[in-house]
């Protein structure tokens, strides 16, 4: 009994006492942000037909359906040019500053703003990955994602090595941008905009705002630090109730495909990935489609073992060796539909869920490897860059990063 109460309360010191997965969730940030940026980038010229005022499914359906199903949208909130390209350009800026880790809280916010809001503007826009996205931008704002590699985590540093001198150290950009997001929070909702619509998403935005609020007051003027342990301990929960989540969904994702396809015909005749790869939608490359299906031995393989790692993939959550033999397939995977197939931010979007599960070692690897390609690339400067803190560094939080 000792034992298993020992055991109980170790558990929940970790939980409790660190946010799990730094490099994880900085992966699972940077990956997300970037598909949504690339896409963005990408359809920028053709931007007013998917979600502009005067698109296919014009403002006045969007704005019909949104009333039926309360879904949250800004672009709903005007119908003029001006203010769709406004939000097309926030959103384009908040998941570039994602990608960077700046003010990764706040910014994290806004990137799931502009990801709701142009999504649900216009429903049948995506390919099967804009579903994801839609999911994690929501995951992403209660994850500390900008604990490594980060320029949060680079600020973090400097103002530690600057207190340690002796020097103070005053954040005056972070208060400036809470403020701000907080007068545009006040003026929306005084305005009416979430009336009538579900309150998942403004209850977010408060709960955020005003949690960032009761942070900064408790790092800086709470004279004792028990108040400054118990909101670590409830950052803490989230970020990794939210870790726990993004997991159960990849295994969600892959399990239900895989149990889907097990019912279809021609994935028990051992035919179904040659399909798609004749269709002129998903046909980029007409002549690697073809030599792929040249071979009926290689479609029943790849339609046989599709099936087979999607829904062993939950399964072997247990075999740490196993687990990652079939995360390489399945990234692998991905990258080929992203090339064959012609679904890049489909694939980048999934490769990104995936890299929740990538073991550490692994990414401290990648992160070396990056580090030496970017000292050979910076010009010399002279200065000696600080050293990238390791993960149980890094798990532990300082009031510096409380603010937006």
């Amino acid at each position: 009994m000792n034992r298993f109460a020992l055991s109980v309360s170790a558990g929940i010191a970790r939980i409790t006492e660190s946010a799990l997965g730094p490099y994880q969730s900085a992966v699972i940030r940077i990956g997300f942000s970037a598909t949504w940026l690339l896409f963005l980038l990408r359809e920028f010229p053709h931007r007013q037909e998917m979600y502009g005022p005067n698109a296919p499914w014009n403002w006045g359906l969007a704005h019909e359906l949104v009333t039926l199903n309360g879904a949250f949208t800004a672009l709903m909130w005007s119908d003029t040019q001006i203010w769709f390209e406004l939000l097309y350009v926030i959103a384009v800026l908040a998941s570039a500053l994602l990608l960077l880790g700046w003010r990764t809280r706040a910014m994290s916010v806004l990137f799931m703003v502009g990801v709701i809001s142009l999504q649900n503007r216009s429903v049948f826009m995506g390919d099967g990955g804009d579903n994801v996205l839609h999911l994690m931008s929501v995951y992403l704002v209660f994850t500390r994602c900008g604990q490594v590699w980060s320029l949060d985590a680079r600020r973090r540093r400097l103002a530690d090595a600057a207190r340690a001198r002796g020097e103070r150290v005053v954040d005056r950009t972070g208060p400036a941008l809470w403020a701000a997001l907080g007068f545009a929070l006040v003026a929306v909702t005084a305005g009416g905009r979430f009336d009538g619509i579900d309150p998942t998403v403004p209850v977010i935005l408060w709960v955020m705002w005003v949690g960032q609020a009761v942070w900064w007051v408790v790092a800086h003027r709470a004279k004792s630090r028990e108040p400054r342990i118990l909101l670590d301990v409830v950052a803490n929960l989230a970020h990794n109730g939210a870790l726990l989540v993004i997991m159960a969904e990849a295994c969600m994702i892959y399990s239900t495909a895989g149990w889907y396809k097990i019912q279809g015909t021609r994935w028990q005749d051992g035919t179904a990935v040659y399909y798609p790869l004749h269709l002129d939608y998903f046909s980029p490359w007409p002549a690697l489609g073809d030599l792929m299906s040249s071979s009926g031995t290689m479609v029943m393989l790849v339609t046989y073992g599709t099936v087979i790692v999607q829904v062993a993939f939950p399964f072997t959550l247990l075999n740490r060796r196993l687990k990652n033999a079939l995360l390489a397939v399945m990234m692998t995977e991905h990258a080929v539909i992203a090339v064959v197939l012609g679904l890049p931010f489909f694939s980048l979007a999934m490769i990104a869920t995936d890299a929740v599960f990538l073991p550490t070692p692994f990414l401290l690897l990648l992160g070396g490897a990056a580090a030496r390609a970017r000292d050979r690339v910076r010009p010399r400067t002279g200065r000696t860059p600080l050293p990238e803190p390791r993960a149980a560094e890094s798990a532990e939080p300082t009031h510096a990063s409380s603010t937006a």
